[in-house]
């Protein structure tokens, strides 16, 4: 029987987050008739950290899990039932008590070329300066092209296209899902190939998150699942979690079903200044995506140069203290309720 109690949907306030959050709202009311009353959904906007932290570097105060923290406390705290969120941003732990799912089908995971001077990476002049906060980014960038000066770059896409115009810096780059979301694809001057710029794990993926007891949650949000998608994330949060990945770390990561019906997962780990680089690619089963994601993370461990390791600890920053009242664990839902990656 369905319920008919109140839906509260927790999101971030960002015109992206909320974009998002609607077309989920949308689907889940396409799929239940009874969430089509207007108040039979409430949306709930939370302001997190890495909202209100927007002068300093993600992996100066925290990580990007600062950007689902205030979420996962006001859901254990039973104030929201379900949280919309990027699945990029996700730490590849989670609370104890919560479970993610991966949900819809991914978008183009590419990243985005903006710039008013120039057409993609290779044609920007020398020593231009690039903004970006991401040290993905920052360090394929460099292994392209070292002489590029790269400043830090944050903000929610608005503020970083207009830091653009202002010519605050002559390139950057945005994950041209979130770009085509919000219908601001005129603002790309060229997608980016993969082989240039591997993408981070789990872009172009909505995630969403619920209490790992709420029986009608689980259920709403497995209905959403898309097989194909989330077996590609499996593998490449998987992959992460082994390489103890981190907005620290310079990891991206890139799964997809191929011709065969096959999972082939593409990983990489770059020193942060793009002197170094390791990239694997390997072909696994679709119905184990979590063992294909460890057997790239270990070949990239063992191909990877040992002073590349070396100097990724040297730049890193130490962390804050743990999310309080909880312990995290590993937890993505695989479409149905009870089919987790542990």
């Amino acid at each position: 029987m369905e319920s008919r109690e109140k839906l509260r949907i927790g999101t971030r306030g960002s015109p992206l987050a909320l974009h998002q959050t609607r077309s989920i709202v949308d689907l889940l009311r396409q799929h239940y008739t009874y969430l089509q009353d207007s108040s039979a959904i409430e949306t709930v906007i939370i302001k997190t950290t890495g909202d209100r932290e927007q002068s300093r570097l993600l992996a100066e105060i925290g990580g990007k899990g600062l950007f689902t923290k205030e979420l996962d406390e006001a859901m254990l705290r039973d104030e929201i039932d379900l949280a919309i969120h990027s699945m990029k941003d996700m730490p590849t732990v989670m609370p104890e008590g919560i479970v993610l799912h991966a949900i819809t089908e991914r978008k183009d995971p590419r990243d985005a070329f903006i710039s008013l001077i120039a057409d993609n990476i290779r044609s920007l002049p020398n020593g231009c300066k690039v903004g970006t906060s991401s040290i993905r980014r920052k360090s394929q960038l460099l292994n392209l092209r070292p002489d590029l000066k790269v400043v830090p770059l944050r903000g929610n896409v608005d503020t970083r296209l207009r830091k653009i115009s202002e010519g605050e810096v002559d390139a950057t780059f945005l994950a041209y899902a979130g770009l085509s979301r919000l219908g601001k694809e005129s603002e790309i001057r060229s997608l980016i190939d993969v082989d240039e710029m591997l993408p981070a794990v789990g872009q172009g993926v909505l995630a969403a998150t619920c209490r790992e007891g709420d029986l009608r949650a689980n259920n709403l949000l497995s209905v959403l699942a898309h097989p194909n998608t989330t077996a590609a994330v499996m593998a490449e949060r998987a992959m992460l979690r082994v390489l103890d990945g981190s907005c620290h770390t310079p990891i991206a990561g890139m799964a997809e079903v191929d011709e065969t019906g096959d999972l082939f997962l593409r990983g990489s780990i770059l020193q942060p200044d793009g002197a170094r680089k390791a990239e694997v690619s390997l072909k696994g089963r679709f119905d184990d995506p979590e063992q294909l994601g460890i057997n790239v993370a270990e070949k990239l461990i063992l191909k990877s140069d040992p002073e590349m390791f070396a100097e990724i600890k040297r730049s890193q920053l130490p962390l804050i203290e743990p999310h309080p009242e909880t312990e995290y664990k590993q937890d993505i839902v695989e479409g149905e309720i009870g089919v987790s990656s542990e």
